[in-house]
């Protein structure tokens, strides 16, 4: 275990030396390695979904487990996009201060040692490797056994193709859970740890942060919140909705729960139901709507408002009005991302000045992706942690700034 950290540690010091266009080389020769490799790369988590269905693994860890070509095809996109990017360690900007006479400026710098502890999602590592190298950090990965074969596939395609560049070897380090090491034994090597990132279910990202030693960036995966006003459009608000859940195979920003303003008609609401239940989506909601909707949603239970659901299911509520929606929604929601679907923008401005979200949408679906349009962005998830960097994890992510006061 030390010698695994200690390593990954010095490859730190030396990526955060190399220059742009070698790390830039490096994550086309990643991106080149996995693209050769469906064929052994598939046949892995062939074998990995085999041993979850006799295992019976819960269902959305078998969903995030499931690799597809489609799902490779992205990944390899991912990757040579971020070799086309700038490099964000080269960026300057000016300093939130000046100090007379001297003049002042903020670098970009690497992290230093990123692990990343998740669940299934086998292309994940692939993803943070790219991102890890191209900002000069190293990275740990601890996958989940349930992934076992998959992970260590692509873990010795990533360590072949990197051995064929100039960056160091230990760049990239991963643990298996058969080695016996424990997640904690990892997360509580802050002498040489900079950054801990956990994706999962909330209970791994919670015993992550529980756990851990070294600074942790919690990810967070559904539960976000909706709120319907009375003069918000039904057609945008069912379309707002599926679209939230139709990335796959992680909804990040999935709508799970619906407000509903008291005075909506009945017969929208019936409408809107029967259009979601035709789709797929299991419905539920409290006493009220259950005894008024009996033919479409189940009764939940009140714990259910602060859990994601991580499957097709959404539950509605009626409130008062647009405060007891943002009192609700603060309460409960995972605070990462909510909407609200309004022709009101007194409402809208309300609804943005007072949720305590990461991201806030309105009349507009929240769908997540980690390389939106194809553009020079790239995201690895989403954190609701105030203190470090809350919303979308991105390349500047893993980076933090350095001052530089110039005499």
């Amino acid at each position: 275990m030390l010698s695994i950290v200690r390593e990954s540690h010095k490859a730190a010091a030396k990526l955060a030396q190399a220059s742009g266009s070698k790390r830039r080389q490096g994550v086309m020769v990643l991106a080149k390695a996995v693209e050769s490799s469906f064929d052994e790369i598939l046949e892995a988590n062939t074998i990995d979904l085999e041993m979850s269905r006799e295992m019976a693994v819960a269902e959305p860890i078998v969903d995030w487990l499931k690799l597809t070509p489609e799902r490779l095809e992205m990944t390899v996109s991912i990757l040579k996009q971020l070799s086309k990017s700038p490099d964000p360690t080269r960026r300057l900007t000016n300093a939130p201060y000046q100090l007379e006479p001297s003049q002042t400026y903020c670098q970009l710098i690497p992290l230093g040692t990123i692990a990343l502890v998740y669940e299934a999602f086998p292309e994940l590592a692939v993803i943070a490797a790219g991102m890890c190298l191209k900002t000069g950090n190293s990275l740990i990965t601890r996958g989940c056994s349930a992934a076992s074969n998959s992970n260590q596939t692509i873990a010795a395609i990533l360590k072949k193709a990197l051995a064929t560049t100039d960056l160091p070897l230990s760049s990239l380090e991963t643990i298996s859970p058969d080695l016996g090491i424990s997640i904690q034994e990892l997360v509580t090597q802050d002498r040489y740890l900079n950054l801990v990132i956990p994706y999962g279910r909330p209970s791994l990202v919670q015993k992550v942060a529980e756990q851990a030693t070294a600074t942790v960036l919690r990810t967070t995966i559904g539960n976000c919140y909706l709120y319907w006003s009375l003069s918000g459009d039904l057609e945008l608000m069912r379309q707002v909705i599926v679209d939230s859940h139709d990335n796959e195979p992680d909804a990040v920003n999935a709508i799970e729960k619906v407000l509903i303003h008291q005075n909506i008609k009945p017969s929208v609401l019936q409408s809107l139901f029967n259009s979601l239940q035709q789709q797929g989506f299991n419905l539920r909601g409290d006493e009220t709507l259950v005894e008024e909707f009996p033919e479409y949603l189940e009764l939940l239970n009140p714990d259910e408002w602060r859990r994601p659901y991580l499957r097709k299911a959404i539950a509605f509520r009626y409130v008062d009005d647009l405060s007891q929606a943002i009192f609700w929604i603060n309460r409960y929601s995972s605070g990462h991302a909510d909407c609200i679907i309004t022709e009101s923008y007194k409402e809208s401005r309300k609804f943005v000045q007072e949720i305590d979200s990461a991201l806030v949408y309105i009349n507009t679906s929240p769908r997540f992706s980690r390389n939106p349009d194809g553009g020079e962005n790239i995201f690895l998830g989403m954190s609701n942690q105030k203190g470090y960097r809350q919303g979308l994890i991105s390349v500047e992510t893993f980076t933090t700034i350095k001052q530089v006061v110039q005499g």
